[in-house]
C-alpha cells in the first residue's frame, strides 16, 4: 500500500511520534509526504519516504492528484483545527478526493491509530474485496 504522510506545523511533532512508534508497520509499505513532514519524519525514523513540495508550495496538491489517479491508499493528514496557518495545505479538497475515491483517511492520531492497526491486520486490503465481488 501506499500511505501519504501530511502534518500541519502544530502536528508535525505528533507524525514524527506516531511513525516512531509505528515504524515497523510503515516499513512494510511505500511511504510519500509533503516536504517538511517527510524529511523531519525520515530524519527521526530512518522510513524511506518520498517525498513531494512542501505543503504551502504544492505538495499537498501533489498528493491529492495521486489520490485522483489511485496511486494513494491512505492518507493521514494530521490538522490543527484549532488555529490553521493561512499557508497550510487546503484539507477540504483532499478530503473531499478521499471521499470521491474510497480512501481512508485520518485527521487525527486517534483514527490514525485504528486504521494502523487494522493496515497490520489486513483489514484495509479494500481493492482487493472490491475486486473480489
Amino acid at each position: 500500500m501506499t500511505i501519504a504522510l501530511i502534518a500541519h506545523d502544530a502536528k508535525k511533532e505528533l507524525m514524527v511520534q506516531f511513525c516512531i512508534a509505528y515504524c515497523g508497520i510503515l516499513s512494510r509499505h511505500n511511504l510519500v509526504a509533503t516536504g517538511s513532514t517527510g524529511k523531519i519524519v525520515s530524519e527521526a525514523t530512518g522510513l524511506d519516504i518520498v517525498r513531494f513540495l512542501d505543503g504551502s508550495q504544492g505538495g499537498a496538491q501533489q498528493i491529492a492528484s495521486r489520490i485522483g489517479c489511485n496511486e494513494i491508499d491512505l492518507l493521514l493528514l494530521f490538522r490543527n483545527p484549532l488555529n490553521p496557518k493561512p499557508n497550510e495545505p487546503d484539507e477540504q479538497a483532499l478530503l473531499r478526493l478521499c471521499d470521491v475515491h474510497n480512501i481512508p483517511v485520518a485527521t487525527n492520531i486517534a483514527t490514525a491509530e485504528v486504521l494502523i492497526h487494522g493496515l497490520e491486520r489486513g483489514d484495509l486490503d479494500w481493492r482487493e474485496i472490491v475486486k473480489k465481488s
